[in-house]
C-alpha cells in the first residue's frame, strides 16, 4: 500500500470533521504515496479556516496565511453534497472519492428527519449520478456507514442503511467504477462522541452522565477508522462492505475507567431519541455473505450479481455485536491509556490537529 495514492486526485466530502482531519494528515504525510491533490468538499466556512491555516501555517509559520486554494495540493471547496452541480463540479479530474459528509448525530436526525434524507441519502445519489451521468472517470467510491445501518431502528440508520445501498448498486451501472463500504461503530474522541463528554464532566467534578448499565460499544480510534477506509480501498472487491474487528465494551465500564479512582459520581439519565442499547455490525442475514479477511470482515453485496461465493469459503454466520466479548474495566482503562484519552493526560488526543 505504500504506493496506493501516488499521483492520484482524492475527493473528500465532509472533510473537516473529526474522521476527515485525520484522513487529510494521512494523505498528505504521503504515508501512502504522495497525492496529486487531495479536495475537499464541505459546507462550513469556519472548519474550512481552521483547517488552511492550520495546513499554511504548519509549513510557513513566518508568513501570512494567504489564500492560494487553486494552486495547493490541498483545495478546499465551500459546497453542498445535497446540490448536484457542485457535485459535478467537484469531482471532476477526480480518481478515488470518499463520502464523509453526513448529519450523524442520532437525536438531531430524528428531529430533522428531513434533512438527514437530503445529507445521507440525496447526496450519495448526486455522487452517483454525476459518476454515472458524465462518465467521470472515477475509479473508486467509498462510503463511510455506520452500525445504525444495520437493522435500523433510527432514522439516521436508516438513511445510512439506504445510502449504502445507492453507492453497492452503483456498481451495475457504473462498472467502470468501483464502489464499496466502510462500517463501524462509535469512533473514540470524534467530535459528538461520549469521552469528550465524560472529560467535561469528569473535570467539571461531575456527575457523569450513564444513558443505560447495560449499553455496549466498539472501541476505535480515529487513527483505526482511517485505516479501515485506506483498507477497503487497497484491498475491497466492488460492492464490499468492510467492517473493522475491535473490542466492545459497557458504556458504564468506560466511564469508571476515566473517572479512574476520583471521587465523581455517575448518574442514569436514560437513553437519547433513536439510541440503541448495543452496536452490531454485521447482522444475521449479512453473517451468511460475510469473510474474515485480515483484521477485517468483508460483507458482500446483497445483490447476486455483485457476490461470487468460492468453494470452501468460510461465513461467519453470527452476528457481530458490541455486546458480546466485553473487555473488563481494567482492560478499559489500558486502551484508554494507550489511545492518551485518560483525563489529564498532556497528549489529549481529543479531535487532534489537522496535522502533527
Amino acid at each position: 500500500m505504500d504506493c496506493l495514492f501516488e499521483g492520484k486526485s482524492i475527493l473528500i466530502t465532509g472533510g473537516t470533521g473529526s474522521l476527515g482531519k485525520v484522513l487529510l494528515r494521512r494523505l498528505l504525510s504521503n504515508q501512502h504515496g504522495r497525492p496529486k491533490r487531495v479536495v475537499v468538499l464541505s459546507r462550513d466556512e469556519a472548519k474550512q479556516q481552521e483547517v488552511r491555516i492550520n495546513y499554511y501555517h504548519k509549513r510557513h509559520p513566518t508568513d501570512e496565511v494567504i489564500y492560494q486554494n487553486s494552486r495547493e495540493r490541498l483545495q478546499l471547496c465551500i459546497g453542498d453534497v445535497r446540490n448536484f452541480a457542485t457535485v459535478a463540479g467537484a469531482l471532476r479530474d477526480i480518481d478515488v472519492v470518499v463520502n464523509a459528509a453526513a448529519l450523524k448525530q442520532v437525536p438531531t436526525c430524528e428531529y430533522f428527519p428531513w434533512e438527514a434524507v437530503r445529507t445521507n441519502v440525496e447526496g450519495p445519489e448526486n455522487i452517483v449520478r454525476a459518476i454515472r451521468d458524465l462518465r467521470l472517470p472515477v475509479e473508486t467510491v467509498v462510503s463511510v456507514s455506520t452500525d445504525k445501518a444495520v437493522e435500523p431502528v433510527n432514522v439516521m440508520g436508516m438513511t445510512k442503511a439506504i445510502q449504502e445501498r445507492i453507492f453497492l448498486r452503483a456498481n451495475l451501472d457504473v462498472p467502470g467504477t468501483r464502489f464499496i463500504a466502510v462500517r463501524y461503530g462509535n469512533v473514540l474522541a470524534s467530535r459528538g462522541s461520549v469521552i469528550p463528554l465524560f472529560h467535561d464532566q469528569i473535570k467539571a467534578g461531575g456527575p457523569v452522565t450513564i444513558t443505560d448499565l447495560r449499553m455496549s460499544r466498539f472501541l476505535l480510534s480515529l487513527e483505526e477508522a482511517v485505516d479501515v477506509i485506506i483498507n477497503a480501498i487497497a484491498t475491497a472487491k466492488r460492492g464490499e462492505t468492510y467492517i473493522p474487528r475491535v473490542p466492545a465494551a459497557l458504556i458504564a465500564d468506560v466511564a469508571k475507567a476515566l473517572i479512574d479512582g476520583r471521587d465523581v459520581k455517575t448518574i442514569v439519565v436514560g437513553a437519547r431519541p433513536g439510541e440503541k442499547l448495543h452496536e452490531t455490525l454485521i447482522s444475521e442475514e449479512e453473517s451468511k455473505r460475510t469473510l474474515p479477511r485480515g483484521d477485517y470482515y468483508a460483507v458482500a453485496s446483497i445483490l447476486p450479481e455483485l457476490r461470487a461465493a468460492a468453494a470452501g469459503d468460510q461465513f461467519l454466520n453470527r452476528e457481530y455485536t458490541s455486546e458480546h466479548d466485553l473487555m473488563t474495566v481494567d482492560e478499559v482503562r489500558d486502551l484508554m491509556v494507550k489511545r492518551n484519552l485518560m483525563v489529564g493526560q498532556e497528549s489529549l488526543a481529543l479531535d487532534g490537529e489537522f496535522l502533527r
